[in-house]
């Protein structure tokens, strides 16, 4: 779908509903970009065409969410400010929502939509993405049992996200009995991998823990088969989808995987009629349907479904009925617990440029 024009301003309707989708346009993380504006443009029609939101037309007001945080954090604030939206929604990095949150600060109601290291519990914050209790803790069990991998390496990026997820991955693998053999940071936008390859090699892991975000994590793959290292390692991102397996190239995907609640050729009723609407409507040339795109559909779903039970758009009357909320998405039936969204997660490896889904965790 064609890119919408950032300089127009929100329309101020009585009876039109704003929220913003912050969704990253440029830098390592842009590669998302057009998957989750054509995901969240979907669920921006469906709920229009079932009547809107509390007799009101849904509209998404697209923010740069690939723009440094503090710029980013200060655009949000001038629309919540202005008036000009009642709700934030949308995939971005971990640094931006810490710099998003706090400037909210529980004045609206914000869907983050990323997997994320856990432990967000600022007010009316809610969240759809994996966490690592659910994602990558069981990932490392199931290389442990089921591969004999127990010796890691991790590479990531120089932010929140990564960091945080490391020290998760680093719990869990005591508890196992597995190792992590070095851990190193790079930081955004890296593409000369040359450095940490040595270190990879030298470290004699079994496995590298990929932390690494889009354009980083293609120049990560490419460099790691042209090093050989793809012959004996085998590599695991709890943050990698389809648009970075085809940037990658099929020849640097050898001994790839991932877990995530939703893939595009995931084998459900639910994922396949979603795969279907999402190609009726945007036909087979539309943006990589894929977990990062289809999270940002969750969100305007979400905050929706909270805002119908509620009878509200604000934060009180939200959190007040969230627990426990269920309802059907492309992730099967989901449910909000402690305003996080409770899902199946489900482990892949890369054939090619496409996920083959092996199990759920």
């Amino acid at each position: 779908m064609p890119p919408r024009d950032l300089t127009v301003p929100p329309s101020r309707e009585a009876d039109v509903l704003n929220i913003a989708l912050v969704i990253p346009l440029q830098g390592p993380a842009g590669i998302f970009g057009p998957s989750c504006e054509s995901c969240a443009a979907l669920a921006e029609e469906e709920v229009n065409a079932e009547g809107g939101v509390l007799g009101r037309r849904l509209n998404l007001v697209p923010v740069d969410g690939g723009a440094p945080p503090e710029v980013i954090a200060t655009q949000v604030d001038a629309l919540i400010r202005a008036g000009a939206v009642e709700a934030v929604t949308g995939w971005h990095i971990s640094a931006v929502r810490e710099a998003v949150a706090p400037r909210i600060g529980g004045r609206i109601p914000y869907a983050y939509t990323a997997l994320y290291e856990g432990g967000e519990r600022r007010p009316g914050v809610f969240l759809t993405g994996e966490t690592p209790e659910h994602q990558l803790g069981p990932t490392l069990d199931w290389f442990a049992s089921s591969v004999g991998v127990r010796r890691w390496t991790i590479v990531g990026d120089d932010y929140v996200w990564p960091r945080r997820s490391a020290r998760e991955a680093s719990r869990y693998l005591r508890r196992i009995g597995g190792t992590v053999c070095d851990e190193m940071y790079v930081p955004l936008g890296t593409l000369d991998f040359s450095s940490v390859l040595r270190r990879v090699e030298a470290s004699g892991c079994d496995a590298v823990l990929m932390l690494l975000i889009g354009d980083d994590a293609v120049a990560f793959n490419r460099a790691f088969a042209a090093s050989g290292l793809d012959r004996d390692v085998l590599r695991f991102s709890s943050l990698i989808d389809e648009n970075v397996l085809l940037a990658s190239g099929a020849e640097n995907t050898r001994g790839l995987m991932t877990s995530a609640g939703y893939f595009s050729d995931l084998p459900t009723t639910s994922g396949l009629d979603f795969a279907a609407t999402y190609f009726r409507r945007f036909g087979q040339d539309a943006p990589v349907l894929n977990s990062l795109g289809e999270s940002c559909y969750e969100g305007v779903r979400l905050l929706t479904e909270l805002m119908r039970h509620a009878g509200s758009t604000q934060v009180e009357p939200l959190t007040a009925v969230a627990e426990g909320l269920a309802y059907d998405s492309p992730r099967g039936t989901v449910e909000v617990h402690d305003r996080h969204l409770q899902q199946r997660v489900f482990l892949a490896a890369a054939d090619g440029i496409t996920w083959d889904v092996i199990q759920q965790l």
